[in-house]
């Protein structure tokens, strides 16, 4: 039985158990609108309101009145794990992706060795993909000074013995799938969602690291170390190892920074982090594989730290980190709260080896798809992205800012009934947008400023206000009327094999 054999069967037997959401649901499909690049400027906002609560497996979420600067009263940032935008998006038509010639890649990578012949992106119909490396030292070796050629070396050597003697052994199972690539073949519903809302072709991770300082980035606009519990100014920047649940658990990991929930709870703005239960998509150390770690709302994990935020306990708002079955019932219930973030578990996080592609476009689609079946559609903006690269290739050289970021280029749409149809958004963008736009539609465009936020910590920089950083309000047109959803088939059918 070969590898991907034995993963189908495994996650069969999940879907079975009902550990996978959306294995087996499905839903009606609409037709795509045309795609079309018109821009309009951002139009004044007016404010609105709305009183919800938030039913919980435990403390219950207080939920004040909503107050948006916008139609948007409900932000939902879902997080998947470990794709490039080239990998995904590269063959996308109007978006800056993989260089052709005569419909052929003009890049070709060196291998770890120096005699091999060099590797092109390939279209790979593979649904298990192992990836790279994907730390902070892979992305500067994967980048080499701008010339965006490490990939597959990089995936090589992190494969060891086979690969290193010869690329070419059938041994050698990592290297070439980091140069692999999909389209609407493959992932048809991503690609639907990229036609019909926003494509964002410049969305770069926070941080040049992997999922840990990503997802510390993601809440907080810093990734540190501190060297006293509960103080905010012992923090400083650590974008490679910053204090995680590494076994053998010698000491608890104190984030004693300032995270956004803390501006959100003063401004009585309700917020909620969903969390997919099963186990951990990634490493403690950030190696390729190791014993799966339990992950639930219960368990602060890497992909959830707002349990280990000092400020989160001081506010009380710890049991606002939630199971995701949560999320489905808000939803249903007309009581999401104002901003949530969602993270999955490692079979629906699309992060190799485990996560399958077919997988995790079948979860996304079916969160997608609950929002859109319900009315709080008509007042939801959807941001979806990737947590990092993955070891995958990407020809964009990123930019530089502050000595910690950008990371790589990673796929990332706006899905919302005001979304600009058919969009591609060439802004340069990071997950610090995500801040930015939470700030400026629910908090009066409060930042995570130590100077401002009432909690200073010594953060280098206010990320947020980045002149690189671009807005995501021109993924909006709040002009036109909202429109209807696209109901996408939770198992489409694809070429993935």
């Amino acid at each position: 039985m070969t590898y991907l054999q034995i993963m189908r069967r495994w996650v069969a037997l999940a879907c079975v158990a009902g550990l996978v959401f959306g294995c087996f649901q499905t839903a009606p499909q609409r037709s795509l609108e045309p795609n079309g690049t018109a821009t309009a400027p951002i139009r004044e906002p007016t404010g609105t309101a709305m009183t919800t609560s938030v039913p919980s497996e435990g403390p219950s979420v207080t939920v004040s009145p909503i107050y948006s600067t916008s139609p948007i009263q409900h932000v939902i940032v879902v997080m998947q794990e470990n794709r490039s935008f080239d990998s995904y998006f590269g063959t996308f038509p109007g978006a800056n992706g993989i260089a052709m010639q005569n419909g052929t890649p003009v890049a070709c990578l060196p291998q770890a060795v120096a005699s091999a012949p060099c590797l092109a992106p390939f279209h790979d119909t593979h649904d298990a993909s192992a990836g790279g490396p994907h730390g902070r030292f892979p992305a500067i070796a994967d980048v080499n000074a701008g010339k965006m050629d490490g990939f597959v070396s990089e995936a090589q050597r992190g494969a060891g013995g086979a690969c290193l003697i010869n690329p070419l052994d059938p041994a050698c199972g990592a290297g070439t799938d980091v140069m692999g690539y999909q389209d609407d073949r493959e992932i048809p519903n991503y690609w639907a969602y990229a036609r019909a809302f926003v494509l964002q072709d410049a969305m770069f991770e926070s941080v040049s690291s992997w999922s840990l300082p990503s997802h510390l980035y993601m809440v907080s606009g810093w990734s540190a170390i501190c060297a006293v519990a509960n103080d905010p100014s012992s923090c400083t920047t650590d974008i490679h190892h910053p204090q995680s649940l590494a076994p053998p658990f010698t000491a608890r990991p104190d984030y004693a920074w300032t995270d956004v929930t803390w501006l959100l709870h003063a401004a009585g703005v309700s917020w909620a982090y969903y969390v997919a239960s099963g186990t951990q998509p990634d490493c403690y150390d950030d190696a390729a594989t190791c014993v799966p770690q339990v992950q639930n709302a219960w368990t602060p994990q890497i992909w959830n730290p707002l349990p280990y935020f000092d400020d989160v306990h001081q506010d009380n708002e710890v049991g606002n980190v939630q199971s995701l079955d949560n999320f489905y019932s808000a939803v249903a219930n007309g009581t999401l709260p104002a901003v949530s973030w969602i993270v999955p578990n490692d079979l629906t996080s699309e992060h190799g080896p485990l996560g399958l592609i077919s997988v995790g476009q079948s979860y996304v689609t079916h969160l997608v798809n609950a929002v859109m079946n319900s009315p709080l559609w008509a007042s939801t903006a959807i941001f979806l992205a990737w947590d990092d690269w993955g070891g995958f290739y990407d020809h964009v050289v990123p930019p530089k800012v502050d000595g910690q970021g950008y990371g790589l280029r990673v796929p990332a749409m706006v899905i919302s009934p005001y979304a600009r149809q058919g969009f591609i958004d060439h802004q340069t963008l990071s997950f610090d947008a995500y801040l930015k736009f939470i700030e400026d539609n629910f908090l009066g465009s409060q930042r995570l400023d130590p100077a401002t936020d009432g909690r200073p910590d010594p953060r280098p920089d206010v990320r947020e206000n980045n002149p690189l950083l671009g807005d995501l309000r021109a993924a909006f047109d709040f002009t036109a009327p909202p429109r209807p959803p696209l109901l996408l088939p939770e198992q489409p059918v694809t070429d993935l094999q």
